[in-house]
């Protein structure tokens, strides 16, 4: 902490910890759930009511490379939201984008499909797909320091790791959403109008998220940094200028989080139905893995403040690395015990160990001053490379190799190793103080 700074001292009780981590958690949830609804549903029926074509395969390429598009404007949402959080505040920014996010949401469960108005329903469901971008580019960063920037340095890899729950615990939310309207509604009537249902009770969601959101105060570090008057006019400007390296890192270290993430959640999901498999025991064996990765990320949150950020991180991306051809060849055996083994495997154990850890990792990579803006910048700029377009290019690569799994099990390979020598640069700050 600087000179300057360390006559400034901010109190923060358990109570506040408690209430920023809760809403860190909640709010985050909030914002995978109506993200993440959509990757499941451009799996299941965007296809076909949104992107007709007499070629299925076309279809779905279709409908996955919208759900992509929403990665490539998250690095400007990043920008734009993060500018705000770190010149006026998290907490503000943060009502913003859950604002957003649920207003999208809510419009694309109204949506007109292709046969009713035609090519308009495909460009206005992708221009909702694009506002849901731009808010999780703005809120994956405040959500993040709502946590991180409340937690004492001795337990940061835990407290980093419960908003990272909110990407498990908001797919776990979608799929029980989605899994419910299929039950309740016949086939037809859940292409006609069951699967809206899922997308409205994000109105629900929202008016939680906001109330809950509402009651935590600014992060103590913002709130130093204003009193102290470190605040940069322009942190976009200071981070590319002087932190470009740890922008580098972070997004480097990203790679294979999302990648493998979305590997796992979304591909999964198509991969599997056009196997053979049925799409309910698929989407509840991913909502149960995702559950249960819930506890592991928070418990490799904990080991990392004990043996390092690094180790399990890299530990993790290793582990992935050598597990995904056995994972691909699990699901080609066309049994749902297989399905269930590699999904807990993969999902619910190795997926966890560098999931829970990148928020942190990036965090503790920059000052406050511009924390928001660098974090937010790196981690998009990653999701933007492999997060979004991993399905696409991954349902790409099946196509072009006849149906081989082999290229698909390269391409994440490729991913971790990029990810593995990014984080072996990054500088180890558990226990250390980052104000």
């Amino acid at each position: 902490m600087s000179a300057q700074t360390s006559a400034v001292t901010i109190q923060v009780t358990n109570q506040d910890r408690k209430r920023a981590l809760w809403g860190s958690a909640v709010g985050s949830t909030i914002e995978w759930y109506d993200y993440f609804l959509y990757g499941t549903m451009s799996g299941l029926v965007f296809g076909p009511l949104f992107f007709p074509s007499d070629n299925p395969t076309a279809s779905q390429m279709l409908s996955l490379a919208s759900f992509a598009l929403a990665f490539f404007v998250r690095p400007i949402g990043g920008i734009l939201f993060s500018h705000i959080g770190d010149r006026i505040g998290r907490k503000k920014t943060l009502l913003v984008t859950l604002t957003m996010m649920g207003a999208a949401t809510v419009a694309i469960g109204l949506m007109p499909t292709y046969a009713a108005i035609g090519v308009g329903a495909p460009i206005l469901l992708t221009i909702l797909r694009l506002i849901q971008g731009l808010a999780l580019g703005g809120e994956w960063g405040g959500g993040l320091l709502l946590a991180v920037e409340y937690s004492p340095k001795e337990r940061r890899g835990f407290f980093g790791a419960v908003p990272q729950t909110g990407a498990l615990l908001g797919l776990a939310l979608g799929n029980i959403a989605t899994l419910g309207a299929d039950a309740l509604f016949p086939k037809e009537a859940f292409l006609t109008y069951g699967w809206r249902i899922p997308f409205l009770l994000s109105a629900v969601l929202l008016l939680v998220g906001l109330w809950i959101r509402h009651r935590v105060d600014e992060t103590p570090s913002f709130r130093q940094m204003k009193l102290a008057g470190n605040e940069k006019r322009i942190p976009i400007v200071e981070t590319l200028k002087y932190h470009w390296r740890s922008v580098l890192i972070a997004t480097g270290a990203k790679i294979v989080e999302t990648s493998t993430f979305f590997i796992f959640a979304t591909f999964t999901v198509s991969y599997a139905i056009s196997l053979g498999y049925e799409r309910t025991p698929v989407l509840a064996i991913i909502l149960i893995c995702s559950i249960l990765g819930v506890f592991s990320m928070v418990k490799f949150g904990a080991l990392s403040d004990k043996i390092g950020r690094k180790p399990v991180f890299i530990g993790g991306s290793i582990a992935v690395m050598a597990f995904i051809l056995p994972y691909l060849w699990l699901l080609n055996q066309k049994s749902l015990i297989h399905l269930a083994i590699g999904c807990f495997i993969g999902f619910a154990i190795i997926w966890p160990s560098y999931g829970s850890l990148i928020g942190t990792l990036i965090a503790e990579s920059f000052t406050p001053d511009i924390r928001y803006t660098g974090a937010s910048l790196g981690y998009q700029l990653g999701a933007a490379i492999a997060g979004g377009p991993a399905p696409l290019i991954a349902t790409a690569l099946l196509t072009a190799f006849a149906g081989s799994y082999v290229p698909v099990g390269l391409f994440v390979m490729l991913c971790g190793a990029i990810s593995v020598v990014a984080v072996s640069f990054a500088k180890e700050k558990r226990n250390q103080e980052i104000d």
